[in-house]
């Protein structure tokens, strides 16, 4: 099983700011986001009825609780059952339910604090996507209804990466660990702003799908100025990092995810739904924040895209 291969086969973002990280927080966090991966399949299952749905989320997180050994074999055993009337009809993410045991026997091979972080969070997120998938109707279909219900629900999917991301930067990083309090005030921020940028690009095609995130009294302005404050917010993050002497790694892949979501955020306010950023303008934002990085200029990523 080829982690890297599986990331680029699931991710579109992630993929290319993961390998940025130094080891061993590059693969600890690439691990983190297929286990949180395989979690998403199961709440987007698209072609599961919701109890389908519920059920292999509460058995995932049941199998995540499991001490070594016994969850890698737990897992595996499930993978025939997932598989047997596959979830969704994306190749890259049924591949990742078919290595599901090898991406937890990575988990495995890590340090037994790393393993209680990333166990910890992923149970978190699976237990939470659970609670939203028994809120929708028979067919798995959910429409939310107020902005309190679209932020819980970006907390569940991405405000607990950023808490995970902030356990393992501290771990890794000894040097942060001063800087703790100012990333802990800034990082559900961090990653709610990146799930709403995602759920304003995408919200044709989760219509389609029977998922409606943009509450109807909820006013698209609004939603792009919570997202454009959250942005902000995670730039604050980042700065905080660099403040605390972080890893050229840890701000490159944090910085590299946000200036992108600034750039995106900005297209889509000016074309609508759909609109993406070129390969071209990717290529030339990571050029420019590598170069800030060279010279160890201070990070302002809101002025860099």
């Amino acid at each position: 099983m080829d982690l890297d291969d599986l990331l680029m086969k699931t991710s579109r973002t992630f993929a290319l700011a993961i390998p940025l990280l130094p080891e061993p927080t590059r693969r600890e966090v690439g691990v983190a986001y297929l286990l949180f991966r395989i979690a998403d399949t199961f709440e987007d299952a698209t072609t599961w009825p919701r109890q389908t749905r519920l059920g292999a989320l509460n058995d995932f997180a049941a199998a995540m609780h499991l001490p070594g050994a016994e969850r890698v074999a737990r897992v595996r055993a499930l993978v025939p059952q997932w598989l047997r009337s596959p979830p969704v009809t994306h190749e890259g993410y049924l591949e990742l339910l078919r290595e599901a045991g090898g991406v937890v026997a990575a988990l495995d091979q890590m340090p037994l604090a790393m393993q209680r972080v990333l166990v910890h969070h992923t149970v978190r997120t699976a237990e939470g996507m659970a609670k939203v998938v028994a809120r929708a109707d028979e067919r798995g279909s959910l429409k939310l209804d107020s902005m309190k219900d679209l932020t819980d629900y970006c907390y569940v999917v991405a405000g607990i990466v950023g808490e995970l991301l902030t356990d393992v930067f501290v771990h890794d990083a000894p040097s942060l660990a001063s800087h703790r309090a100012r990333l802990e005030q800034h990082m559900v921020e961090f990653g709610e702003g990146l799930q709403l940028v995602n759920i304003l690009k995408d919200q044709g095609s989760d219509a389609t799908d029977g998922r409606v995130y943009l509450p109807a009294n909820v006013s698209t302005a609004e939603v792009f100025a919570r997202a454009r404050a959250d942005l902000e917010a995670a730039n604050r993050y980042v700065q905080s990092l660099q403040q605390g002497s972080a890893p050229r790694g840890f701000l490159a892949f944090c910085g590299l995810a946000l200036v992108l979501a600034f750039a995106a955020l900005d297209r889509l306010e000016a074309e609508g739904a759909g609109a993406k950023v070129s390969r071209d303008d990717v290529a030339r934002l990571f050029g420019r924040l590598q170069e800030l990085l060279d010279v160890g200029a201070p990070l302002d990523l809101r002025a860099l895209a």
